[in-house]
């Protein structure tokens, strides 16, 4: 059997409807895994998911809509995975939100709590409701889908850029936590993919213009170019890597 192979796996996705989230819910079902597709709105849910069952299998996937800002609908959404598959193997916290765009002086007080319990207090929540059966199972992966802006400043996003640091020191916490009963927790840290979440930065044809030409490969990155990444990290491909915050960003942070 491959490295990279999901069979027998179950993983949740969050923020799964489109974008990064789609792409790796997409991978993971291509690699055997029985995905749940999640994130607010419920039509592109059913849409996703539809569109994995007719690829790869009816049952393959399923829609579970859920708010990150609600910890009911979380729980709701765990236990609507546990009642179908009878089991969460993999859990990718991939969504997130960005209410705001510029600089901190202008931030409000509801817009960057919002971040923080969007981007880093969900994430908390949804492992503390997962990792207890993988404790018992004694195996089990956690993916957070971080941001390279939790490495650097930024003039725009720096609420982000916070809320994307503070989630890689939450997966090594919980990485030293869950460790020892062999469930791996990682971040994976974007460059700028062409998303509609980073529409504004892309759209941007000045700023573009200037984020490539310090890039390595002179381009961004597309949605699909994470989900291997995320693959690896779900698999016995990377089972002896916990704790760590993978870069895939085209070389951005190492260029000048």
């Amino acid at each position: 059997m491959s490295l990279f192979s999901l069979h027998g796996k179950v993983a949740v996705i969050t923020g799964s409807s489109k974008g990064i989230g789609r792409a790796i819910a997409e991978r993971m079902a291509e690699q055997g895994a029985k995905v749940v597709i999640s994130s607010r709105k419920a039509d592109a849910c059913a849409e996703v998911a539809a569109a994995i069952n007719a690829r790869f299998g009816d049952g393959t996937a399923i829609s579970l809509p859920a708010n990150i800002s609600s910890k009911q609908e979380l729980q709701a959404l765990v236990d609507g995975a546990n009642a179908r598959f009878g089991k969460i193997d993999i859990l990718v916290c991939n969504a997130a939100s960005n209410p705001y765009y510029g600089p901190m002086a202008g931030i409000g007080d509801e817009q960057f709590r919002k971040i923080l319990d969007n981007n880093i207090i969900s994430n908390h929540w949804l492992i503390g409701m997962v990792a207890p059966q993988m404790v018992e199972r004694r195996g089990g992966a956690v993916i957070i889908v971080s941001s390279i802006g939790g490495l650097r400043g930024s003039p725009v996003i720096g609420a982000y850029n916070v809320s994307k640091a503070a989630d890689f020191q939450l997966a090594r916490n919980y990485a030293v936590e869950l460790g020892p009963h062999n469930v791996r927790v990682n971040c994976i840290a974007p460059g700028l993919i062409k998303t509609d979440f980073a529409r504004a930065l892309w759209e941007d044809a000045e700023l573009l213009k200037r984020r490539t030409a310090t890039t390595p490969l002179r381009r961004i990155g597309e949605p699909d170019e994470i989900a291997g990444t995320a693959v690896y990290l779900a698999s016995q491909a990377g089972s002896f890597v916990t704790g760590q915050a993978i870069v895939v960003d085209g070389g951005v942070t190492i260029g000048s």
